[in-house]
């Protein structure tokens, strides 16, 4: 029992140490999983804390349950406009990328470390792929909010490409293990296995969880427990069925999250929080495996495979792939340096450790340097480099408070609570005048903490309290009306945007005459959406530019694939 009391109270305390070490990352931009990571790192055998911890089957399986919570929350929190837009050139990256990368990346390792090429390959496809734990922290870190183009690609591609990582590494092992040269076509089929029972598994065990959570009456509090077991337990089945577990539950949490299911918001604010637990229980376990002393041997070869793989094999993978989408120079950039390594690459490097093979421990070490100078180098650079390629996009407006009510019927009703600011456009009007969209209508007005009737509240005041009965359709209206400002000044809507909005549907004929365009043949009858649809690079998004004459058009909306408002920015604001 004592024993027992020990583990809890170290695991407690090291939980808590990694968690206030956050609050200094944020001051200093470092990236949370390198605090995690380095946490586990000094509280092991080569740190003050001293815990030995060495037990890779144990760090396998903890990893794996872990990824798989962060994979099911980033699941549900992928919508399914995400898909429509980066679908395609995610899953190009998500196995072709992933292959490229290992072919130059194992290849380097090969020579550099005069391995054999099948041992070298197995280093090139330990880590071959991104890291879905790394990418979704760091994308949503600081409020950092990208072109939805480079934010999709880069979600999708990072919660689907497991499956060809582990595919490459399992038939690596395999030839390795039999000393056979090149692989059969078992091994295609082995990964039409994971592809296929993953995508089935992910689809259906989806609507199967809708289905429960929609028809069981449960306390509130268990829905999300519903959701994780569910999850866990599809998980567990597809890897014991041949298939990969890791698909299928992000595929489950997308389903889940894009279908209607009462409790959704709950459920998201609850796995939002598990994935977090997880995420750091899981680099605080591999900090704990690392022994930085047996590192400092192969830190000149493991650097060196950080950098080819960074610098060349991730960008020219990138590259390739995105060849047949029409990817601007600046996006390919961004996501070629957003290749992150982060717990993936240490769990699959367990591997071959579980399994015996010789030279092992190198491909651990290796993937743990790499790790490491990916989490510094990319990790702290993603922020200015988006703001450097101009990447980023006005932050969407929401509201302050939020409740979903109406659970049991799914009625779409919100209760959408809004704090006043400076710029809002409701101070000093009542709140009755509010010209609101959709059937939205004020419900109480907060004021130095008294609840007034909004009838009864006069006009509106800074600071005050508003809150709205609304649907939810219209949430994103209610933003612009009445949302605080929370963008950086260039992100500002009107200085990013431009002073005007324009239809999609307006003619360019008209435009041009207005404006003084000089227009292309044949564009004179095209409506703004079709023109622009033709020159914009692959599916339009949010952020889009169009240079015409003296004048840009900025992309403002993209409603079910067709661009239905344009801000056009006069010359005044080019820069």
């Amino acid at each position: 029992m004592e024993l027992l009391n020990q583990f809890v109270l170290a695991g407690a305390a090291l939980l808590l140490v990694a968690i206030l070490a956050s609050a200094l990352s944020y001051r200093i931009g470092m990236p949370l999983l390198l605090v995690f990571l380095a946490v586990g790192m000094l509280a092991g055998e080569d740190g003050p804390g001293g815990i030995v911890f060495n037990d890779a089957g144990i760090a396998y399986t903890v990893g794996s349950v872990a990824l798989a919570v962060i994979l099911l929350d980033g699941g549900l929190n992928t919508r399914a406009e995400t898909f429509r837009v980066g679908l395609r050139p995610a899953f190009v990256l998500a196995t072709l990328g992933v292959l490229l990368t290992c072919l130059i990346t194992g290849l380097f390792a090969a020579w550099l470390l005069d391995l054999e090429p099948l041992m070298g390959l197995m280093i090139g496809a330990v880590v071959g792929s991104t890291d879905a734990a790394a990418v979704f922290a760091l994308l949503h870190a600081k409020g950092l909010t990208l072109k939805q183009r480079v934010s999709a690609t880069l979600e999708i591609e990072s919660g689907s490409n497991d499956p060809m990582a582990v595919f490459l590494t399992i038939a690596l092992l395999e030839l390795l293990l039999t000393g056979a040269k090149a692989p059969g076509w078992g091994s295609l089929l082995l990964f039409g296995q994971q592809m296929g029972l993953g995508l089935v598994a992910g689809v259906a065990g989806g609507r199967l969880l809708v289905w429960l959570v929609n028809h069981l009456p449960l306390e509130r509090g268990m829905y999300p427990m519903l959701v994780l077991a569910g999850g866990l337990a599809l998980y567990g089945v597809t890897t014991v069925a041949g298939g990969s577990g890791f698909l299928a539950i992000y595929l489950a949490g997308v389903v889940f999250g894009n279908r209607g299911a009462r409790e959704a918001a709950n459920i998201r604010q609850v796995h939002n929080g598990l994935a977090w637990l997880a995420q750091i229980g899981m680099f605080l376990m591999l900090g704990l495996l690392a022994t930085p002393s047996q590192l400092v041997a192969h830190a000149p070869a493991a650097l060196a495979i950080a950098l080819v793989l960074m610098f060349f094999a991730r960008p020219l993978a990138v590259w390739i792939c995105l060849l047949p989408f029409r990817f601007p120079w600046r996006e390919q950039v961004f996501i070629a340096w957003v290749g992150l390594r982060g717990a993936v690459p240490i769990i699959l490097s367990l591997f071959p450790l579980l399994a015996g093979v010789p030279q092992a421990t190198l491909v651990l070490e290796v993937a743990f340097f790499v790790v490491l100078i990916s989490l510094t180098v990319q990790g702290w650079s993603i922020p200015p480099l988006a703001r450097w390629l101009k990447l980023e996009v006005p932050p969407p407006p929401a509201p302050d408070e939020r409740l979903d009510l109406a659970t049991r019927m799914r009625s779409g009703h919100v209760l959408l609570g809004y704090r006043l600011g400076p710029d809002s456009a409701a101070v000093g009007r009542a709140a009755s005048e509010l010209r609101l969209p959709g059937g939205a209508r004020p419900v109480t007005v907060i004021r130095a903490g008294e609840a007034l009737a909004p009838e009864a509240a006069g006009p509106l005041h800074e600071g005050d309290w508003l809150y709205l009965l609304a649907r939810e359709a219209d949430s994103a209206a209610l933003g612009e009306l009445l949302a605080a400002t929370r963008a950086p000044p260039y992100l500002e809507k009107r200085q990013f945007y431009g002073d005007f909005v324009v239809l999609g549907e307006a003619r360019m004929g008209e435009l041009a005459g207005q404006y003084g365009l000089p227009l292309p043949p044949g564009a004179v009858q095209q409506t703004l959406a079709e023109f622009l649809a033709e020159r914009l690079p692959g599916q339009p998004v949010p952020g889009d530019r169009h240079r015409l004459g003296n004048v840009e058009f900025v992309v403002r909306e993209v409603k079910a694939g067709r661009i239905t408002r344009v801000g056009l920015r006069i010359p005044t604001h080019l820069h």
